[in-house]
């Protein structure tokens, strides 16, 4: 006879089997053939990431089965299956045939929805299965090949796309994977907005709005998408693009365990959402449309956008508007046309157009083995062809990708390819860049180089008698010292600062000749540069502009300063250059830019969070610090502001601009000067007042930058009503 203790455990047991069993939330990954999901069961991954069931979005009383994040952000929906199709109640089912199709039924055995295949075979053992990338699959339970599907809820995305998920089209089966937006917050059913790949041509991307365009990204170059950001090294994500006679597709693919997705909101609007775990809750890592040029065909044919310029509609060299009067009135639509209509029986040429997002390529002919100057015969040959470039930029560039017709949606954007334009040679009169092949192209080459040899000769001989004449004056004792450009480059020199000398040719190529689109702004200084050079380092290139107040003075103090100073919140310069009177600094390229762009924009300024504003008021005060009493210099910045706090990839803070820095001695700790030097709003009263500073102007100015980081607010430009007229009077 059993013991009381054996009966009592043999309960227990029995009890924990009849709850695993028949427990309403079934905590398994995979569904066999013929057992179904009630509402109120669900399915989760094995990580636990994802969870498959029955809801029901906010305010309605609609059913409908989709999958959501489980571990994180729960209730954030992903995949829905009948979206045009709710339930009204919940008596909904899932269940598994036995020929591996997903079938969601209810009041009895009324079919809603189900999964289509092409397989039309009887399975031994079809399963689903719930996986942990977010892709609910079916397959054969017998089958040890992973890849092996009978159907994928992957090939038929809702309004978010996951990582590893294809967003395309698969010629062999003909499935089209396309990202639909939700009709509203709150309602799942197929809305007004798609993103997908366009294959009328060579393959870009489209949002679309019912039949009308909103956004094009494209075409793919070889690393992005044509006119999007170049972006070299992300440590998040990879992506990755194909097209081949099979499929084309684009996807991402996460390289680390944060958790990041693709949405297409029921607005319109495309967000890459990045989890964020200590403040639970998603934030927008980028959206689709980056700035107004980014809509559709804004400039109409032929015209370019360029965001830089006001108003951002222009026509391109050669070109002249349609409809001058719609373009007085900002209506750019009609767009622009060549000055000369294209005559194939006149002689052309090709204009080479640096920096451009390329056009719509729906109206195009490509040829991925083709070279550069095979491509140029080929449009060259047909009358239709109004425009050719490489496909892709990889390796110095490769293939071959003709236009025929308007050119459509054209944007001036960095680190972008080039794009050759035919146009009538009678408009190459002042036009740059135009290339023309044959004998032709040869002689007036070698017409304009020995044109410019002249010149340049002629211009050496009148620099250097303007030079001889300067010299005697200055020797016939006028009482004033004329600064020497070559008592700088010897200084320079003797300085021992071992820093890189750059030929003017070597920044000329970085910075594609001073390219505009490769203009980061503009200081008193003169303009600022982005750079590549040949090693592929980024670097910031800040030129000395003839109409700039500083001078040469600044430039040496500027180099000294900087090359004798190392401290990880100080700026890295990395050489100089000088040739005849160019003056120029080669600094470390900072890619999130200056500090006033994230404090004084609305839309930057959320991204800064509290812990980050103090890490870089702390990494300031370091710099400060270490210019005041740690250098083997005593330096007084003396023009210590936001814009002058550049930004690297990790958001440490570094001082720049260090053109009006002072050097103290050892026991000198004041001085005083009759040209008051820096930006009002940042300097200290004594200095403003009396030309009084020392190293307490730059703890004044810090003060102010201290308050700006706080406050968010710009100290010149805050004002409050019956307080004071700034931010500092505001504080007191």
């Amino acid at each position: 006879m059993p013991s009381m203790d054996g009966l009592y455990t043999t309960s227990l047991i029995s009890i924990a089997l009849f709850l695993l069993l028949f427990s309403p939330s079934v905590a398994v990954d995979t569904i066999p053939a013929n057992q179904v999901i009630k509402d109120g069961e669900t399915i989760v991954s094995a990580g636990e990431l994802y969870e498959l069931g029955f809801f029901s979005p906010a305010n309605s009383n609609n059913r409908y089965l989709g999958i959501w994040f489980k571990k994180i952000s729960t209730g954030k929906v992903v995949w829905v299956a009948n979206r045009e199709l709710p339930l009204s109640n919940t008596s909904g089912i899932l269940k598994v045939t036995r020929d591996g199709f997903l079938q969601l039924s209810c009041c009895g055995d009324t079919v809603i929805w189900s999964s289509n295949s092409s397989a039309f075979v009887r399975y031994i053992n079809p399963v689903a299965q719930l996986l942990d990338t977010g892709n609910f699959v079916v397959k054969d339970g017998n089958s040890t090949d992973e890849t092996d599907l009978i159907w994928q809820s992957f090939d038929y995305p809702s309004d978010t796309l996951l990582p590893g998920m294809k967003l395309g089209k698969d010629f062999v089966t003909g499935t089209n994977r396309n990202l639909t937006s939700w009709k509203s917050p709150n309602d799942p059913s197929v809305g007004h907005y798609v993103d997908y790949i366009d294959t009328n041509g060579y393959p870009q991307a489209f949002l679309r709005q019912g039949s009308v365009m909103q956004i094009r990204f494209g075409p793919w170059n070889g690393n992005r998408f044509s006119g999007e950001p170049n972006e070299k090294s992300n440590p998040i994500y990879s992506i990755e693009f194909v097209f081949n006679q099979k499929e084309v597709y684009y996807k991402f693919e996460l390289k680390s365990s944060v958790v990041q997705i693709i949405c297409l909101k029921w607005d319109g609007i495309i967000e890459m959402l990045h989890w964020n775990n200590r403040s639970q809750d998603w934030f927008v890592y980028s959206t689709g449309l980056i700035d107004i040029c980014n809509r559709y065909g804004i400039c109409g044919p032929n015209g370019i956008c360029d965001i830089n310029k006001n108003p951002p509609c222009n026509c391109m060299d050669g070109f002249e508007p349609k409809h001058e009067d719609e373009w007085n009135m900002a209506d750019w639509s009609s767009g622009c046309q060549l000055k000369i209509p294209l005559d194939c029986q006149a002689a052309e040429v090709f204009w080479k157009m640096r920096g451009m997002k390329f056009p719509d390529t729906r109206k195009s002919w490509y040829n991925q083995s083709m070279t550069l100057g095979e491509c140029e015969i080929a449009c060259k040959k047909n009358c239709s062809c109004t425009a050719y470039a490489n496909l892709d930029i990889k390796r110095g560039g490769s293939g071959c990708l003709l236009w025929f017709g308007e050119l459509m949606d054209l944007k001036a954007c960095e680190d972008s390819q080039d794009l050759y334009i035919r146009m009538p040679a009678s408009l190459l009169k002042g036009l740059t860049g135009v290339s023309e092949p044959g004998f032709n192209k040869m002689i007036r080459v070698l017409a304009s180089v020995f044109s410019i040899l002249l010149t340049l000769l002629g211009l050496s001989l009148a620099v250097y008698a303007s030079n001889m004449k300067k010299k005697r004056s200055s020797m016939k004792g006028r009482g004033r010292r004329v600064p020497s450009i070559d008592r700088h480059y010897s200084d320079v020199e003797k300085e021992d600062l071992q820093l890189n000398f750059f030929s003017l040719s070597q920044i000329a190529k970085a910075t594609n000749n001073f390219s505009i689109n490769n203009k980061l702004g503009e200081g008193g200084f003169g303009p600022v540069y982005k750079g590549v050079l040949e090693n592929g380092q980024e670097i910031a290139v800040k030129q000395l502009s003839e109409t700039s107040e500083q001078g040469y003075d600044e430039f040496y103090n500027e180099v000294i300063c900087v090359g004798r100073l190392q401290h990880r919140n100080l700026v890295k310069i990395l050489g100089y250059c000088m040739d005849g009177d160019e003056r120029i600094l080669i600094y470390e390229y900072m890619s999130n830019k200056s500090l006033d762009l994230f404090l004084f924009d609305e839309n930057r300024s959320s991204m800064l969070e509290w812990p980050q504003r103090f890490d870089i008021i702390h990494g300031i005060a370091r710099g400060i610090l270490y210019l005041h009493h740690d250098s083997r210099l005593r330096i007084i910045h003396r023009d210590l502001k936001a814009s002058n706090i550049l930004l690297d990839h990790n958001m440490t803070p570094k001082i720049s601009d260090f053109g009006i820095a002072r050097e103290f001695g050892g026991d000198e700790t004041t001085s005083k000067t009759k040209k008051v030097v820096g930006t009002y709003g940042y300097i200290s009263p004594e200095y403003a007042v009396h030309g009084r500073f020392s190293i307490k102007s730059d703890v004044f100015s810090f003060g102010v930058l201290v308050l700006e980081i706080v406050s968010g607010k710009k100290n010149r430009d805050f004002s409050c009503e019956d307080i004071n007229d700034n931010l500092l009077g505001h504080g007191a």
